[in-house]
């Protein structure tokens, strides 16, 4: 029984997925602090309060509804959001582009019916596997598989 959960604790993607939450932990305590220090400051100060908004709120039958934290959260997400997209998605995305693997193009995958007895054949096909029948191959199937086209 100890056995299976040392196995699946020393498992490779397990520790990586502990130490991927622990640094988004900090990455996200970072972009809030960041966010708390610079960006909420400025925002009150453009739009005419004193400085952080994050201690606004406002009350409706004595419930406070403090507004400010929401929108500091908000703005926090936000941040965070875009530079985990701008910093890691696309940079990584473009790295899996550069590594990816050309598929093989499958000139049999394009199929069309033939004119005489209706059933289903590769585009490229100058006669029907099934009625025998001569029949012009598809020039823009001939173009995209490389060959040569036909008379």
């Amino acid at each position: 029984m100890l056995n299976g959960f040392k196995d699946f604790i020393l498992r490779g993607n397990v520790i990586s997925m502990a130490i991927g939450l622990a640094v988004g932990a900090a990455f996200t305590a970072v972009v809030t602090g960041f966010s708390t220090a610079f960006i909420t400051p400025l925002i009150g100060l453009a739009t005419g309060s004193v400085g952080d908004f994050s201690s606004a709120q406002f009350t409706v039958d004595g419930a406070i509804f403090p507004y400010g934290k929401f929108l500091a959260a908000a703005i926090a997400f936000l941040i965070t959001a875009a530079v985990l997209y701008f910093c890691v998605v696309v940079p990584m995305a473009k790295v899996q582009s550069r590594f990816a693997k050309a598929e093989k193009l499958d000139i049999k995958a394009a199929t069309r019916d033939c004119p005489r007895c209706y059933t289903e054949i590769p585009a490229i096909a100058s006669r029907c596997a099934h009625c025998t029948s001569e029949i012009k191959p598809d020039p823009e199937a001939l173009a995209v598989a490389g060959l040569p086209a036909q008379r």
